[in-house]
């Protein structure tokens, strides 16, 4: 895949880069491990200081970068701006509250006093060079989530960013520059895929951190396994949704509408599966359909634009097979299932719902990226369950009632890592994120993101 931007609303190639050649990544590895042994030296203070500074600059450059997000992959550039709003915050909740994350703890004197220490404590230390491989969707938020804890640890950071956003890749380097960030902290590297794993095996990388397709974090895993180094994986998502009698129907069908097609609906965490039970799946689904079909999809650049184009050709004709296979396969459109007749050029898809899904249709199985919705009648909690937990994904769930006993069921049987009840997934930097089965392993955010890549160190002093 070339490393350009290319226009998903017309097709039209706007900039193309070359890979860096191997000198130039050996240049930049030499960097980032120079640059980890003084950095790592830092306090709290200094790099907290540095991420304050990178978030006011990143305010004030919120217009421009959202323009080129959305140019770059297609979300509507309100959207965009707000992934930028996002990303400044959570900046400065790491810059806050990073120091207390990471202070050194002390087990109970009479907890260790038999070990003959007349002291002990914990100390989380930074790992080293950690290399990011991130995906196009959230291509500045995914990038933010990580960085942010990574270098308020006192970690240095070497970017493989998706091939299709170069420039929100290089813009990142280039803010954390500007913020005053020691040279070689955080760098962009303009490579295609099959330099990760020359990367990755470098000594001088200490571990890696992946968002992206479950093929890409099988192999980023597979060579992190080969070389004991330590890994976080996100990968993808088949979010159930599920809607129960005791509901408000109304409010959940609304929220359903933005829960599917948030960033056009290319989200690991957005809501794909809609499982509602029979007595007011009638409700639900008219209401849902309704405002799908409601939806304006357009330029993403118009500010009344609800849903722009997907991000590229494949992963249209990727979806629209999806769904082409599921019709064929006796499953009922409800709305959209095709291409927008009004546009010529881009790489638009019309918001989708499809009713009468059976397991042994792909889309059942495999997850849909972009704005198509499969619905599903259950007759109890038990069902409901059942239907959620039928996928290999377990990233996060949706759970609508107004009954507590559902909700403890729920967080009790449900096998992602994540269950959101009377509202749609969101992610938080005081919250972990992450999920289970094939939807990766690890967290980011919170306490438990940055301790990903510290060293936790044991401190045992004689009496």
């Amino acid at each position: 895949m070339p490393i350009a931007t290319v226009n998903p609303a017309t097709g039209e190639t706007l900039k193309t880069y070359d890979a860096l050649s191997p000198e130039d990544v050996e240049r930049k590895l030499a960097l980032a491990a120079a640059t980890f042994d003084t950095y790592r030296t830092t306090t709290f203070f200094d790099r907290a200081r540095l991420l304050e500074q990178a978030a006011d600059l990143l305010d004030a450059d919120t217009p421009d970068i959202a323009r080129v997000m959305t140019t770059e992959m297609g979300k509507p550039v309100a959207a965009a701006r707000a992934e930028a709003a996002k990303c400044a915050r959570t900046m400065r909740w790491y810059a806050q509250n990073a120091a207390r994350l990471l202070a050194d703890e002390y087990p109970a004197d009479e907890d260790v006093r038999d070990s003959g220490a007349a002291r002990a404590l914990v100390r989380y230390r930074p790992l080293g060079v950690v290399l990011a491989v991130m995906p196009w969707n959230f291509p500045l938020w995914q990038v933010v989530r990580f960085a942010a804890p990574a270098l308020m640890a006192g970690n240095v950071g070497l970017l493989k960013h998706a091939s299709n956003v170069p420039q929100t890749a290089l813009y990142l380097e280039d803010l954390l520059r500007r913020a005053a960030f020691p040279e070689g902290c955080f760098q962009t590297l303009l490579v295609g895929s099959d330099a990760v794993e020359g990367i990755l095996r470098d000594d001088r990388v200490a571990a890696a951190t992946l968002t992206g397709s479950e093929p890409a974090g099988r192999s980023v895993a597979a060579i992190a396994g080969d070389e004991v180094k330590k890994t976080v994986l996100e990968l993808g998502g088949s979010d159930p949704y599920v809607v129960m009698p005791s509901a408000d129907v109304d409010k959940a069908a609304r929220t359903a509408v933005t829960a599917r097609v948030q960033n056009n609906g290319q989200s690991c965490i957005a809501a794909k599966r809609f499982i509602v039970h029979e007595d007011v799946f009638e409700e639900f689904r008219d209401a849902f359909a309704d405002g799908m079909r409601a939806l304006r999809v357009g330029d993403p650049l118009d500010e009344a634009t609800d849903v722009g184009p997907l991000a590229s050709e494949q992963g249209r004709k990727d979806l629209e097979e999806l769904v082409d296979e599921a019709v064929e396969s006796g499953a009922t459109v409800l709305c959209g299932g095709q291409r927008p007749k009004d546009f010529k050029d881009g790489w638009f898809y019309e918001p989708t719902v499809l009713a009468d899904i059976t397991p042994e249709m792909r889309i059942h199985r495999e997850e849909t990226f972009g704005p198509v919705a499969t619905l599903y009648r259950v007759a109890d909690l038990d069902a409901a369950i059942a239907v959620a937990n039928d996928t290999p994904f377990g990233l996060s769930s949706n759970l609508w009632t107004g009954d507590d006993d559902d909700i403890e069921r729920f967080v009790r049987d449900s096998g992602a890592g994540g269950v959101f009840v009377n509202g749609m997934t969101a992610s938080h930097p005081a919250l972990p994120f992450g999920g289970a089965k094939r939807s990766g392993y690890g967290r980011e955010l919170s306490d438990h993101g940055i301790k990903e890549f510290c060293n936790i160190t044991t401190v045992w002093i004689a009496g």
